[in-house]
């Protein structure tokens, strides 16, 4: 007897959503609990709807409308959103887990308690963008303007951040640890509480940064202070 708790598995499995180079209005968006796995759901247009503890593996979303989505507790995992309209977008719980949002649009998007480990976004648009308890690790922000976001307490350990623009950010409280930031602007941002013990100040120019004691200190070693107590 099949387990009526167990999720289901949509068609998309067997791959009855592939074909067709224009828009798909017609492809519903997944009911609660779905898995759905290698689907092509490029173009579809899921404008404002709600997806609630679905599982995309390997789909594709190129050039989705996915504007003012809601997704909760949802998991996209190796899966590939190049060209997606996501502005307005909100995500609660969900983990988007080694993706590729190349070129997304994700404007006004809103991450709460979120997941983006390993994921990409180049050339994508995320300003404005409201996080808060996620975690960005190991994810690729290569020359991405984050410049006056809110970024307190999140964690990008790992996160390759080389000539990002994070000037005027708020950075207190996050992780930095083994970040990689040659090139990145950080002109008027605020690093006091973060970790940022691997960053190599010497290459920054730190006009306005606010910076913590200790942190002031490693910048002093950084540059050839002899630092005593």
């Amino acid at each position: 007897m099949n387990d009526p708790l167990a999720p289901r598995h949509s068609q998309a499995r067997s791959g009855s959503l592939r074909g067709g180079h224009g828009p798909k209005p017609h492809v519903r968006p997944p009911e609660a609990g779905e898995t759905l796995e290698d689907a092509d759901l490029a173009r579809v247009d899921w404008w404002g709807a709600e997806l609630a503890e679905v599982t995309f593996v390997r789909c594709r979303f190129d050039d989705a409308d996915l504007t003012e989505l809601v997704t909760r507790r949802c998991v996209f995992e190796q899966c590939v959103l190049t060209g997606a309209r996501m502005a307005g977008s909100r995500h609660i719980g969900t983990a988007f887990l080694s993706c590729r949002l190349d070129r997304s649009r994700l404007f006004d998007a809103v991450w709460e308690g979120c997941k983006l480990t390993g994921s990409h976004f180049p050339g994508a648009t995320l300003r404005p963008l409201t996080t808060s308890d996620s975690d960005w690790s190991w994810t690729s922000l290569r020359g991405v303007d984050l410049s006056g976001s809110d970024l307190s307490g999140q964690r990008f350990t790992e996160a390759d951040l080389t000539d990002a623009d994070l000037r005027e950010c708020d950075l207190t409280g996050a992780h930095l640890g083994r970040a990689r930031l040659q090139g990145a602007k950080l002109r008027g941002s605020d690093l006091r509480g973060a970790v940022t013990d691997a960053v190599n100040w010497r290459t920054f120019d730190l006009t306005g940064v606010r910076l913590d004691l200790a942190q002031s200190v490693q910048v002093a070693r950084a540059h050839g202070a002899l630092v005593t107590d």
